[in-house]
């Protein structure tokens, strides 16, 4: 029942969210870099925030400096995604956020590097995860699908709150509902994709932690394979990696190629989940089976995928 409430709840607050967005003109409008050709109502990702915040309330305020950190990187990059900030404020915030889920993760008692490869890790991923977000319901399936891989070993080895990762994946469903369509009704915005990663980067570090299990990284090598891979380019073409852009591979599939923006997005999520479900079967293996797992399947991963791209670019994309 409660799952219900809470599903509605955010839904309701999604409805409202578009008048306010609508009143204030709160608009993604197509450009040469966008992967879509209408204008449509950015910032709907805003209802995952909305739905770790009643797992805050209802907890009992669990997870204070997470939240904190969360509700920091909420609000900048909202307030990005309505008047366009200084990348120097947005800095400021971001990292006050990492080092706010840091210390939340007890990190600051470890030795140093623990907080310099945390801090590299949750930044990077982060922004891959805002990079990625450019077609229709692709950070929906995506998120549902690490979000689902989280709460199946939380099932077993409960390293984080069951209700942080449902009612934050209720928010996911509410914006899937809107966003995997043809023609959307709303993105996610930069406070969307930022705010679902921080969530799932929180508990992904909790459960790494707990184990001392780093396999687990894997839940995110789809998004970390065309997102290396892709900045690996624009290096090489002497490109500012910093700038938008429409070379990651689910753009060049769905803008140049002219495949179905859904489909991908789709096959992003079930890819994803796939590999999740073949990762928990090594979760409990020695080190050394675990090392050449890893190795080998990111290794397949590149190979299809720069094949792929390979073949897309030459195929389809101007000189």
């Amino acid at each position: 029942m409660i799952y219900l409430v809470v599903f509605f709840s955010l839904l309701i607050v999604e409805i409202l969210y578009f008048k306010v967005a609508d009143r204030f003109n709160i608009i993604d409008k197509p450009n040469e870099r966008s992967s879509h050709s209408s204008v449509t109502l950015r910032g709907g990702g805003v209802v995952f925030y909305f739905g770790a915040f009643i797992f805050f309330i209802l907890s009992g305020f669990e997870y204070p400096w997470f939240f904190l950190g969360l509700t920091l990187m909420t609000l900048i990059s909202f307030l990005d995604d309505v008047f366009t900030l200084s990348n120097k404020i947005r800095l400021i915030v971001h990292f006050t956020s990492v080092l706010l889920m840091a210390y939340q993760l007890d990190l600051f008692d470890m030795p140093w590097y623990y907080l310099l490869i945390s801090f590299i890790v949750v930044v990077g991923v982060i922004n891959a995860y805002n990079f990625m977000d450019g077609i229709n319901g692709i950070t929906a399936c995506y998120s549902l699908a690490v979000g689902g891989l989280l709460i199946i070993v939380n099932q077993k080895l409960d390293f984080v709150a069951h209700d942080l990762l449902n009612f934050s994946l209720l928010g996911v469903l509410v914006f899937t509902f809107f966003n995997f369509r043809t023609k959307a009704k709303c993105f996610a915005g930069d406070v969307g994709s930022v705010a679902i990663a921080y969530i799932l980067l929180f508990s992904l570090g909790q459960l790494i932690l707990k184990t001392g299990n780093l396999i687990y990284i894997l839940f995110l090598a789809v998004y970390g394979i065309d997102a290396v891979w892709t900045i690996i380019r624009r290096l090489a073409r002497r490109e500012n990696i910093f700038e938008a852009h429409r070379s990651h591979l689910y753009q060049f599939l769905g803008n140049e190629a002219g495949v179905n923006k859904l489909l991908i997005s789709f096959f992003y999520g079930t890819i994803q989940f796939v590999i999740g479900c073949v990762v928990l079967n090594f979760d409990s293996s020695d080190f050394s089976t675990q090392l050449i797992f890893s190795v080998l399947l990111l290794v397949v991963l590149s190979a299809v995928y720069l094949v792929l791209k390979t073949y897309i670019i030459k195929k389809y994309v101007k000189a």
